[in-house]
């Protein structure tokens, strides 16, 4: 039997802030199908075009532009429980000499559309440019406003995250066969599902999809004080190696010799923590997540954060395995990277319900007293009791006791699951980076 939530339709907001910025005309009617025949009734402020990805929420209060633009949101439906949504506006999208975006996570909008309660047509901020909803617009991503998002994030805590699909009630016929076949469809950006006939007749789940694949760099990047330059893949590991060290001389890198190199695996890197590596010094060498970086010259190995199911990147936990060969090789993971880590020390990893993501989730440094509040976003988790004899947790979730990170008991090998870099979050546990650039 299919339900019926009835919410609240309007997309403007009392409260809002600023001089009529960003106003625009009320949207068209839409609705958002769960996988369990749950309907939600709201209005569009985005792109109008259908959608389909796992539902997830979020409760932030703040930091749209940042999750938006997190590549760890590919191919989910992202609800804000934060009621107001859009009143400071979206940042420039400004690139800095080294190619990183100064104030995005990434180079566009990751997640497949963004679902919130109150909308503010209105919207005012210092560093704003323009609105949510122009934003979206010009990124072809769906918004929808005037859902019960308390009822939504109720519905996904009950059942677990599950898949999900926008439609828009002008197209009645759509919506109805949408309801009767109970199907899905691919995520936007997906040239395999091209038009709004693919929702009625395609299907796909979520961890079956290597979204990391999608996100992940091409070729390799190199980042050295304020430049960065590319290189293809294709290259040896002789003419990689000569090629990092002639450009690091021909950019005149002060004391390039003695700078530290980190290689990155690149999973769906957030910016911040390219920022939080480059503001330490090392020259960070960003790889594609299934490149065999084994061979090159570097001091460092580091793991980045991503979407999806990290069964899906065995490649990646092979390669990483391979490095442990090198005992004494500094190793960090963060997100995603925890889980490849885990992966590659043996441990197994498993979904959980309705996973973390949030700027107030606490965890407690294992073995001590010391709590930390952290910014997380992620499905999956380490499971702790498959973790081998020479690993041991380093953080635990102080809300349901799951695995926040790890560590290798003799080897300078360590993890975490939530993110010391933020952005946005709180930045209380950013010292990790300072204990990783410590090891090299």
């Amino acid at each position: 039997m299919t339900n019926q939530h009835s919410t609240n339709l309007h997309s403007s907001s009392s409260l809002s802030l600023g001089e009529g910025k960003g106003v625009r005309p009320e949207g068209r009617a839409c609705s958002l199908i769960l996988s369990d025949g749950t309907v939600f009734h709201g209005r569009s402020f985005g792109y109008e075009k259908p959608v389909a990805g796992e539902v997830v929420f979020n409760t932030a209060m703040t930091g749209y532009p940042e999750s938006l633009t997190d590549p760890s949101y590919a191919g989910q439906l992202m609800t804000l429980t934060y009621p107001l949504v859009g009143n400071y506006g979206v940042p420039p999208f400004t690139i800095e000499a080294n190619g990183l975006a100064t104030f995005m996570e990434s180079e566009k909008i990751h997640a497949e559309a963004i679902i919130v309660s109150d909308y503010s047509e209105n919207y005012s901020h210092w560093n704003a440019v323009e609105s949510l909803a122009d934003w979206l617009k010009r990124e072809q991503v769906p918004g929808i406003t005037g859902i019960d998002t308390r009822e939504l994030t109720k519905v996904l805590r009950e059942h677990g995250v599950m898949m999900g699909r926008i439609v828009f009630d002008d197209n009645e016929e759509l919506r109805m066969k949408n309801e009767e076949s109970g199907c899905a469809a691919a995520p936007h950006g997906n040239s395999s599902f091209g038009g709004e006939a693919d929702i009625l007749h395609s299907s796909f789940n979520y961890g079956e999809v290597n979204y990391v694949d999608r996100v992940s760099c091409k070729d390799i990047i190199v980042y050295a004080g304020d430049k960065s330059y590319s290189l293809a893949t294709v290259l040896s590991k002789e003419e990689l190696n000569a090629s990092i060290a002639q450009l690091d001389s021909s950019f005149f890198i002060p004391h390039s010799s003695l700078r530290k190199k980190v290689v990155l695996v690149d999973c769906g890197v957030k910016t911040n923590i390219l920022r939080c590596l480059l503001k330490r010094g090392v020259e960070v060498i960003r790889v594609p997540w299934d490149y065999d970086f084994n061979g090159l010259q570097f001091d460092g190995l580091f793991i980045s954060n991503g979407p999806g199911d990290p069964d899906t990147c065995d490649a990646a936990v092979q390669n990483i395995r391979r490095a442990m060969q090198n005992e004494k090789l500094p190793i960090f993971g963060i997100c995603m990277g925890n889980q490849l880590l885990s992966k590659a020390g043996g441990a197994k990893i498993y979904k959980l319900k309705y996973g973390h993501r949030s700027h107030n989730q606490p965890v407690r440094m294992v073995g001590t007293n010391r709590c930390f509040i952290t910014s997380q976003n992620h499905g999956y988790a380490v499971d702790n009791n498959t973790l081998g004899a020479d690993w041991e947790p380093l953080f635990v979730n102080m809300n349901d006791g799951s695995n926040e990170g790890i560590r290798h008991k003799r080897n300078p090998w360590f993890s975490a699951q939530f993110h010391p870099e933020a952005a946005s979050g709180p930045t209380d546990t950013e010292f990790l980076f300072d204990e990783f650039v410590k090891l090299l």
